[in-house]
């Protein structure tokens, strides 16, 4: 099955016909063959078991994001929370709250320290939802990497307009050093841009769509692809509410990144 037919030309809007998936061990295939996969809502419902909306009960908690202060290019733009779980067996538990660390090697610009991000809301985890969702994913990864106990990282994303426009991958085009990356839209609103790139880590081979539709799904073998988004503009000057709301969720074997992991 290849991936989502790409149904327009225009790199600000282009959108994509989801793949009929309906189990995720076809989605598992899919992964297989090329490294990365879209799922509409309707998709994601289907395959996690979480009914649509149970989902959007949790569109409201990226109203209050805090800001990001590691931000190294000086920008206002991003806000963000993250909390830390490990599912193993088919069940999902919160770990101690710890900071985000990537290696230098996949990103350049805000690797190699520990950024300490405030946690995620017990609204948003105490949800039954949220568990049926990260059990899901776990079962996609397991599907590509084999059984075993997921290292989760969950980070809520709000990139606005504040200077202008707003860069949600500040670091270009990247892998995250996982082993499977769930890109979750949750809302666009007033916006422009926000293009979605995703590169065969190998060589030349790419994809380019906009993710447009709350809960709909980019699902990435960080192994084998690159991503990254373009900037975002607001769609009249000086919208006061324009933003890109995200959920991106990692899933890495054998713990989590961080010195002495």
């Amino acid at each position: 099955m290849g991936f989502p037919r790409l149904v327009s030309s225009n790199p600000m809007t282009t959108s994509f016909s989801p793949p009929s998936l309906s189990t995720p061990s076809e989605l598992g295939s899919v992964l297989q063959q090329q490294g990365f996969g879209v799922l509409d809502a309707q998709g994601v419902s289907t395959l996690s078991g979480c009914a649509l909306d149970e989902l959007e009960h949790l569109r409201p908690l990226w109203a209050n994001l805090p800001p990001d202060a590691f931000l190294k290019d000086g920008g206002r733009y991003r806000r963000r929370r993250h909390s830390c779980f490990v599912v193993q067996d088919g069940y999902v538990s919160q770990v101690a709250h710890r900071a985000h660390w990537q290696p230098v090697e996949y990103n350049a610009l805000h690797g190699g320290i520990n950024r300490l991000f405030d946690p995620m809301l017990p609204e948003m985890v105490m949800q039954p939802v949220w568990p049926k969702l990260l059990v899901w994913l776990a079962e996609v990864a397991s599907s590509l990497k084999g059984l075993q106990p997921w290292f989760v990282e969950a980070h809520q994303f709000r990139i606005d307009t504040t200077d202008g426009i707003g860069r949600p991958t500040p670091e270009g085009a990247h892998r995250d050093g996982v082993d499977l990356v769930a890109v979750f839209m949750v809302d666009r609103v007033g916006i422009k841009g926000g293009e979605t790139r995703v590169f065969d880590a190998a060589g030349p081979d790419g994809q380019r769509f906009t993710l447009t539709q709350p809960w709909s799904v980019l699902l990435l073998d960080d192994a084998r692809v690159i991503h990254e988004t373009t900037p975002i503009q607001p769609l009249q000057p000086l919208a006061p509410d324009a933003h890109r709301d995200t959920m991106v969720v990692t899933l890495r074997a054998g713990g989590f990144q961080g010195p002495g992991q």
